[in-house]
Parts: C-alpha cells; structure tokens; sequence
C-alpha cells in the first residue's frame, strides 16, 4: 500500500465515528464486476456494498437515469407525486404480492415501517394487547431501534437497553419454536428468506409453508425481510419465488416436491426491500397487502426523503432490467457455476467445512480463520465480506458472466490453497 493511501485510511479514521474497522486499501472506481483501489490494483468485487450494486458498478443504464432525473428534478414534498415514483410502485405492484407500496431510504426504514404498519393493524383489528412480535435466532433486520429490537444482536448488546417490548425469538427452521410463542398477543412473524448475517442459512420451504398456515390461522402478519435476499439475488426477482412447497403433501419431505406442479410459492403478507433495489444508490420500500397496507393513513407515518424522484428513476431503472427475458435464467447459471465448483473444491480438500446459501447469496465455511480468509482473497484480488462469526460471504453483482465467477473460483482456491500451506 502507497504512503498516500495509508494516510487516507489513518486520518479518515481518526475522525470517523467507529462503527468499522478499516480495510487495508482505499477504493477508488469500479466498472461492472471489477473494482480498483487508488494504489491501481484490480479487484473481482464479491462484496458490492453486501449485495448492494445489483447490475454492477458504473452501469450505463443507471448512470443515464441518474444523470437525466437530476437534470430535471432531484427532490419535492412526498405529498406531490411525480412520474418516477408511480413508475417504480407500479413495477412493484405488477410483479409481487403487494398492493400497496410505501418507499423509504434502506432496509431498515422499510422494517422499521413494517413494524408500524403491523403494530397500527393490529391494534385496530384484534385490539391493543396485540403488540408482540416472533422473530428468529440469528436474524438481522437493522440498527435502528426497531429493528434491533427484532435482531439477534440485541442480546450481545445490552449496553442499548432497553430495547422495543414485546419482541420474541424463535429458533430458524424450527417450526414448533414458533408455535410456543405464538399467544392472543401476537401481531407478526418477521424473518429472512435466507438469513444474511446468520451465515446465509436459507429457510425450509416447509418451514415457510408452516409459518403462512399459522399466520391464516391465527389472523398474524407474515413479513419478509427481503433486504439482501430479493431483487434477483435468489435468481427470482421475489425472494418468495424461491422458496415453493406442496402445502401439505404426505409425500413432501423437506421441500422435497418444490419445482413440481404440487408447489408452490409461499406468499408474506408484508415485503422489505432495499440494498439491490438501487444498484447502489440509497432506496427502499416496503410492500404490503391491502388489508394490512391500508392501516397505515396521513399522519401515522411518513418521510422526507423516501420516494424522492432521483431515487425513484433510478429503483425503476434497476427493476426494468431485471425484469428483461432471460436476466434470471442468467443469474441461475451462473450460480451454478459457483455452487459445482465450490462443491468440487470441498471435495478436493478437507478445509471448506460448507457451502451455503441460494443464487448469488453464497456462504462458504472453512476451517481458517475468516479473517485470515477475507486478507488472503483481498491479497489475490478478490473482495468478500463476513457473515456472522465465521461464514465467508460471495453476492457478487447480479450481472456477473461465468467466466468471472470461474475466476473467482480460481481465487478461492489459490487462497485456501496458501493458507493451508
């Protein structure tokens, strides 16, 4: 590393507030798989924001929205609507469960919405005792109060108490932890299709199955938390769509009938989205089902910068293009261009311990220390990120081709291969 760089990283951090610790490098510019530092080394960019920069970096059709919507007009009072934000909620009403669309900035304002909209649903439905909320074992949905309340973290982290009443934890996959905790009381089930910070842990089908059959039963918002996990990230453009089940079959084991005229699609009640949704530029939204949308009215939530018209051209823009034929045949290809060579590495060597995860949402456990495993990938040229205490994370951009992923993998086995050495 240049003395230049070096002086980045040290006088940015002596006056950053210290939420991380900072990487050896300094990112200078990046074009769609591939990101530079300002020393001038290339990388094969597995990290993208955490699966944030969907079609990859400096793509033309997101700059060109970028650059036309700022030119006409960046921000106005949400209570104005404009082209671009009916433009985005139409494409999101036409291609999810959702009937009713509210945008905001990240993944935690939209599960902070979320948690609103099923607190408000409830109170005026089954009446003001109902304020309690399941949520899962290893999960995370955010740092703001709210949804730290419903994050796992919280229990590590008692120097925030006290944190939102009422919220419980279940164990992931477990579908009779969730029925202990199930009570009179209960307004909503919040969970991850696959969790991220959890170690990219996808849900049963099954599970998901059991967890819409309580909700119907017992008159309980399901939401999903698809913040990381939707967007084409699972190669469907709903994170739902990639879990399917035969809703009770005797002859389903596991899952065992998705993909067959028996299965299918396991819908929330309530969608989070952000992250992938802007390529990179900060947006979010939250989609709900009439019932439960319409309990939110003027005065009971609201934003300043949600739904602004830059944001929205650039969401429409980025959900346009995942939405073109064959632009999720794609990512499953080339997902299973990393999945069989991951797997063919495990069976090579004795070092990977697993390999995780759904689509470009991958999890690869090792027998290395993960932080030894991320500096030695970043050495060869290639950026991951952690999730939870061990698990190496891969969501590349959504547009990788599959002789980058081969490349990636020929990166991940140099570097297993060094530190086993």
């Amino acid at each position: 590393m240049s003395d230049k760089a070096q002086n980045v990283i040290d006088d940015l951090f002596e006056i950053l507030v210290k939420t991380y610790t900072p990487q050896p490098v300094v990112m200078d510019h990046g074009k769609g798989s591939y990101a530079w530092d300002t020393d001038g080394k290339k990388y094969l960019d597995f990290a993208v924001g955490i699966a944030v920069v969907s079609l990859g970096h400096s793509n033309p059709a997101v700059l060109k929205a970028m650059n036309d919507q700022a030119q006409k007009l960046m921000m106005c009072q949400q209570s104005y609507a404009t082209e671009p934000k009916l433009r985005a909620a139409k494409l999101l009403v036409e291609n999810t469960c959702a009937d009713l669309i509210y945008f905001c900035n990240s993944g935690t304002e939209a599960i902070e919405a979320a948690m609103k909209t099923v607190r408000k649903w409830a109170h005026e439905t089954k009446g003001p005792h109902c304020t309690e909320i399941i949520a899962f074992r290893n999960s995370f949905h955010g740092r703001t109060y709210g949804a730290a309340s419903i994050t796992e973290k919280r229990h590590t982290q008692e120097f925030f108490n006290p944190y939102i009443p009422d919220c419980h934890f279940a164990t992931f996959n477990d579908l009779e932890s969730v029925k202990k905790l199930i009570s009179e009381k209960t307004c909503a089930i919040f969970l991850e299709p696959v969790q991220g910070e959890g170690g990219l842990l996808p849900a049963d089908p099954c599970f998901l199955m059991g967890l819409r059959k309580l909700c119907d039963e017992y008159n309980i918002a399901l939401v999903f938390d698809e913040v990381q996990a939707g967007m084409g990230r699972l190669g469907h453009f709903n994170a739902y769509d990639a879990f399917t089940c035969c809703g009770g079959d005797p002859a389903c084991v596991n899952g065992s009938l998705s993909g067959t005229s028996k299965a299918r699609a396991i819908e929330p009640d309530i969608i989070c989205w952000a992250k992938g949704m802007g390529s990179g530029f900060p947006v979010g939204a939250m989609g709900a089902k009439k019932k439960f949308g319409d309990a939110i009215i003027v005065g009971s939530h609201g934003t300043t910068y949600g739904g602004n018209p830059l944001a929205c051209a650039v969401a429409a823009t980025v959900m346009e293009k995942m939405l073109r034929p064959g632009f999720m045949e794609k990512i499953a290809k080339t997902s299973k261009v990393m999945f069989d060579g991951l797997h063919a590495l495990q069976r090579a060597s004795n070092k990977i311990t697993a390999v995780k995860g759904k689509g470009l949402m991958i999890g690869l456990d090792t027998v290395f220390d993960i932080k030894d495993l991320l500096n030695g990938l970043q050495k060869n040229g290639l950026l991951a990120t952690q999730a939870g205490k061990s698990t190496l994370r891969l969501t590349p951009p959504l547009t990788l081709s599959e002789d980058e992923a081969k490349e990636a993998l020929e990166i991940i086995e140099k570097t297993l291969q060094e530190l086993e050495e």
